[in-house]
């Protein structure tokens, strides 16, 4: 008889303990009414319980239980206060509905846009910083070839000066040389024809 008992209460007990995991409630999770209907919230798990409030598309719910195909939730946008009741499961979804993922798309859209924006400006900056940067370094360059050019002109004309100068300090010697030649023969004979 005792193991009769046993072998009945090894079957009953996963079945009772089944059961009551089953009626739990289960950990509260966050879910949305689907992206296209417009469920019915009842005061209890079937079709039966009086409507409590037609709950929009995309509506933000707490599940807190869920049993035989029907979520006990807490609506969490309520304006009238605390509103809890039972909707069909199918119609929770946990994914964030199209509509609410369209528009955090659109807030992340702009955000990206105004970036874009920010950075065409900066590098159209940055161009004209860079255009300005070669435009400088052109009129360096053309300035240092023409610095150079006028000192190597400035270097030939001193030469040429010098070379002017030492001709004509040369010509000044050799006229007087030609001049003292001229002048002083015509003395000399002079002054030796006193001496004889």
């Amino acid at each position: 008889m005792l193991t009769i008992i046993a072998k009945v209460w090894r079957l009953i007990t996963p079945v009772i303990l089944g059961l009551c995991l089953m009626g739990q409630t289960s950990w509260a999770a966050k879910a949305y009414v689907t992206d296209t209907f417009r469920i019915s919230l009842r005061r209890g798990p079937s079709i039966e319980n009086k409507i409590l409030k037609f709950l929009p598309s995309g509506l933000p719910v707490k599940v807190l239980e869920s049993q035989g195909g029907w979520s006990r939730v807490h609506v969490l946008e309520n304006e009238q206060g605390i509103l809890e009741g039972w909707v069909l499961s199918r119609y929770l979804i946990t994914r964030l509905p199209w509509e609410e993922q369209a528009k955090s798309l659109k807030q992340e859209n702009a955000q990206l846009k105004e970036k874009i924006v920010r950075i065409e400006k900066w590098g159209e900056a940055v161009r004209q910083e860079l255009g300005l940067t070669r435009e400088l370094k052109e009129n360096y360059e053309v300035t240092l070839k023409a610095i150079q050019t006028l000192t190597k002109e400035n270097e030939r004309l001193r030469s040429s000066r010098r070379s002017k100068w030492f001709a004509m300090g040369a010509l000044v010697l050799f006229f007087g040389l030609m001049i003292g030649l001229v002048l002083g023969k015509p003395q000399r004979r002079l002054k030796s024809s006193y001496y004889l």
